[in-house]
């Protein structure tokens, strides 16, 4: 598994964005923000699409932190529309379909059943992973907590526990 201070692969492929429509997506797009990509299981799953709404739902805060968020998974992107258009209902960033596994391969959290592991990349804007986490397949994420490691990563020095904006940061002795 890609870890803390590698960099994310050149991935190139397909997604489903926000419009409804089917476009490219190139990771090496996104340089020069920060860049939040979470893996789920499947679509039409039951964990997988309260991730989603909560990404959803926090959409605008990461915007405001500078941040894309993108979600993927090993289902096609007519699959992603099918199920945004039949019960998860409409999604702000665009979800990649990975049926070729390139992506989940290339940063080591394919299951051994074909699908991707519950996992979240948090990318500096060069490209380089400041934070991963991947959980059991039965156990949603904070999204929360994923706002709240990606602004402590932005605040350029240490962060104690429970650190939030706006509070002190730690001073090294």
């Amino acid at each position: 598994m890609l870890t803390i201070g590698q960099k994310l692969p050149d991935y190139k492929g397909e997604a489903l964005m926000p419009n409804g429509e089917f476009g490219p997506v190139h990771l090496a797009d996104y340089r020069g923000k920060w860049l939040v990509l979470f893996f789920y299981p499947l679509d039409f799953t039951f964990v997988c699409p309260t991730e989603i709404k909560g990404f959803n739902k926090l959409h605008e805060q990461f915007a405001k932190a500078n941040a894309v968020v993108l979600g993927a998974s090993t289902d096609s992107v007519h699959c992603h529309k099918a199920w945004t258009q039949h019960g998860l209902g409409k999604v702000s960033f665009p979800l990649i379909g990975d049926t070729t596994h390139a992506l989940t391969e290339g940063c080591g959290i394919l299951a051994e059943d074909g699908t991707a592991n519950r996992a979240t990349f948090i990318v500096n804007p060069e490209g380089i992973i400041e934070a991963v986490t991947i959980v059991s397949g039965n156990v949603g994420r904070s999204t929360d907590e994923t706002l709240r490691t990606l602004q402590a990563l932005q605040a350029g020095g240490l962060t104690p526990c429970e650190w939030q904006p706006g509070d002190a940061l730690l001073q090294e002795a």
